[in-house]
């Protein structure tokens, strides 16, 4: 977990950390047997506010919104590339449900 470093104190560490809750799951579609599709919700626990997902690509995008309203600006991309890679290096790539 990171930690503040010595010296600065939590207040200043808590104002400049955005901690946001995932929840994915797998639904089935109606398409044919194995098939299925990713749905969640994401949350950004300082302001409560919640989005429904219909997409893993839609994750990195409310993401990006809510730390652009703190200043930190993304090269063109930046944060997508890099939420792809992580999708499919943990195998969540496909919507084909392994059996």
């Amino acid at each position: 977990m990171n930690r503040p470093a010595k010296g600065i104190s939590m207040d200043l560490y808590e104002a400049n950390t955005h901690p946001f809750i995932i929840k994915v799951w797998l639904e089935e579609t109606g398409e044919g047997a194995g098939r299925a599709t990713w749905r969640g919700h994401i949350t950004h626990v300082p302001s409560g506010e919640r989005r429904s997902l219909v997409s893993l690509d839609e994750i990195p995008l409310f993401i990006q919104l809510h730390l652009a309203n703190m200043g930190v600006e993304f090269e063109a991309g930046r944060l997508r590339k890099i939420w792809r890679t992580w999708v499919y290096l943990c195998g969540c790539a496909t919507s084909k449900r392994q059996r």
